[in-house]
């Protein structure tokens, strides 16, 4: 910091730093200057004077002018003893008004939710309805919606004929969106959609008592964390044709564990040289309404982003703000600059620039 009597305290940049508590002490400032000029006009006809021609004293520099031009700056020298007095007892008021710097210091604490991603990467995500198609539409909405969470663990699950947990519920964020960077139709091999064995896959995940490895938020589940909130999000576009749990015993099951549940349909219906691409909204309505969640049509990539979107303002943790404010007075050094000045005054009265006759 710099010292009390550096000239930077009265740089204008430094002035806009400062929050002034008492900012009323300012406002006699201006009245100081009333008070000089009440003084004089009071005190002009009963002052005593003493006519001196100063200009007589050296004629012979007069005709240059430069006795003239000396007497002349050294008359104005009378106004240093008033000018003393009205900075330095303007500076004791900026001290009363208490200049301060406060930085500000924001904690943002969440205990987070946890939720589950279940991708539907059968064949039938390769249509372009939602272009270039909708497993690619799905992946990058997905990468979004993780872009905005914060504090949240978020774990991620594929399925197809078959059901795997490709990432645990993690707070990696730039691995989990990697994972969902290289989802592929040729992930799974086994043809259909096991909508119920995703949602077991979710479930078991999220009844762990261990946290993950890849969490770096906590090693173990305390017991003030087993109140977290639970989703699923479901993405798919048919209907459940494989898999060994039916998805309303699924629901069912994560709505023992209070895990809600969320099912997008994803795409429309598209007929093919081949066959017919059917969107089954059935049972993603039946799981959603048993998982106290809500079920989402998105038929084209705006709406599905739409859908992420609100999705993401239902389910938010409660977050707790702590601000730190780190105080900091300086009237200290306008007390200081005051004091001097005054001082400085006090001397002048002593000299010939202190008017005795006024005195």
């Amino acid at each position: 910091m710099e010292p009390w009597y550096s000239l930077h305290w009265f740089d204008p940049a430094q002035w806009q730093q400062f929050r002034v508590v008492n900012p009323l002490a300012l406002a006699f400032i201006p009245a100081i200057l009333l008070l000089f000029a009440l003084r004089y006009y009071l005190y002009r006809k009963t002052q005593q004077r003493l006519t001196l021609s100063l200009s007589q004293l050296d004629t012979s520099r007069d005709s240059n002018g430069r006795a003239q031009s000396y007497w002349s700056w050294l008359s104005w020298l009378r106004y240093l003893l008033p000018v003393s007095v009205f900075i330095g007892t303007g500076l004791l008021l900026v001290a009363l008004a208490r200049p301060q710097i406060i930085r500000e210091q924001r904690d943002e604490q969440s205990e987070g939710i946890d939720i589950m991603l279940a991708i539907d990467v059968s064949e039938s995500m390769r249509e372009a309805d939602l272009p270039p198609t909708r497993l690619a539409a799905a992946r990058r909405v997905a990468q979004r919606f993780i872009n905005g969470r914060r504090n949240d663990r978020i774990g991620l699950v594929v399925f197809a004929g078959e059901a795997f947990s490709l990432c645990p519920l993690t707070t990696d964020y730039g691995l989990l969106k990697q994972y969902l960077n290289d989802l592929d139709t040729q992930m799974i091999r086994t043809s259909g959609t096991a909508i119920g064995d995703a949602l077991a896959r979710c479930i078991n995940r999220m009844r762990d008592q261990l946290v993950s490895p890849l969490d770096t938020t906590q090693v173990q589940v305390t017991e003030p964390e087993k109140g977290r909130s639970k989703i699923i999000i479901l993405l798919s576009d048919g209907d459940n044709t494989a898999g060994n749990l039916d998805p309303v015993t699924a629901a069912r099951l994560a709505k023992a564990f209070s895990i809600r549940l969320y099912t997008i349909a994803v795409g429309r219906p598209v007929a093919s040289a081949t066959s017919a691409v059917t969107v089954d909204e059935g049972v993603l309505k039946t799981i959603a309404t048993i998982g106290n969640g809500s079920f989402f049509r998105a038929t084209d990539a705006k709406r599905l982003q739409t859908v992420f979107a609100q999705i993401d303002r239902l389910e938010k943790a409660p977050v707790r703000v702590r601000i730190y404010e780190d105080v900091q007075d300086y009237y200290r050094i306008y007390l200081y600059w005051g004091i001097a000045f005054l001082l400085f005054a006090l001397a002048l009265k002593t000299t010939i620039f202190g008017n005795v006759l006024e005195d």
